[in-house]
């Protein structure tokens, strides 16, 4: 479905963004990956992907808090491939605190990278989409871009504008081949909510299962993660055919949290 196609996804060396990537590449788009780790793991999973699927993937590891670098990915693409089709704005850091103990530079930081470099992304990839008449961006924003929780300011407000920007640049792309849409996920099992979950447990006293369903009982009526995997099939439906007339629109991949 997305041979010849051109996928750029941040924060894609593990969890969701991963996830995404190899969802892209069993449909035949190329891809770039993006993100922090270990540069030997990086290839691995680079080399991995292109073997198992027959497509190009590279690895850029531009930094999603610097506006020029994230702009800098975009270019180093187009000089690559020619193209840039698709735009996964993954990447997203977390912070928790109350909004009066809130560091100021993790504030700072949480916008730069979870809704900034998003703007950013979309500013320049933009132009060469319409120029050609068809493009895909897809927001992973959260089921805090919709709904707010305890001590995530920082969080809660990148995500809800993320959600916001994907509005404009849905109404502002309308009717050109381009759609901008944000996918909502609840709770995921990736390293960061892994560590939600130790967090938890460590300060309670309790078993790692006592605080996973006591983290799901909380906020996701189906009592069970969404998967990396699962994600990667809605981003993959928002970039068929079928999804032409679908933007500006927030989708939730959360188990009910959102119509509660």
């Amino acid at each position: 479905m997305l041979n010849g196609k051109v996928a750029i996804v941040t924060g894609s060396t593990s969890g969701i963004g991963l996830g995404i990537a190899k969802e892209l590449a069993k449909l035949g788009a190329d891809i770039v990956l993006n993100g922090f780790g270990d540069a030997g793991e990086i290839e691995t999973i680079r080399k991995g992907i292109a073997r198992e699927h027959g497509v190009r993937v590279i690895y850029d590891g531009a930094d999603m808090s610097k506006g020029e670098a994230v702009r800098g990915l975009i270019d180093a693409t187009i000089e690559k491939f020619g193209r840039v089709d698709i735009l996964v704005n993954n990447a997203g850091i977390q912070f928790t605190a109350p909004v009066d103990e809130f560091p100021p530079a993790k504030w700072h930081a949480i916008l730069d990278i979870n809704l900034s470099a998003a703007f950013h992304g979309i500013a320049r990839a933009l132009p060469q989409m319409k120029k050609r008449g068809w493009g895909r961006i897809v927001n992973i924003a959260s089921a805090h871009g919709l709904v707010a929780s305890t001590h995530k300011a920082a969080y809660v407000a990148a995500k809800h504008g993320l959600v916001g920007l994907t509005k404009v640049v849905g109404l502002e792309t309308a009717g050109s081949g381009v759609t901008c849409n944000a996918i909502c996920p609840g709770w995921v099992r990736t390293p960061l909510v892994e560590k939600q979950i130790s967090d938890m447990a460590a300060q309670r006293g309790i078993s790692q299962q006592e605080a996973t369903e006591e983290l799901l009982a909380e906020k996701q009526p189906s009592l069970q993660f969404a998967s990396p995997e699962q994600l990667g099939g809605s981003v993959a439906f928002l970039c068929s055919a079928a999804a032409d007339q679908i933007t500006g629109t927030a989708i939730s991949v959360d188990g009910g949290w959102t119509a509660r």
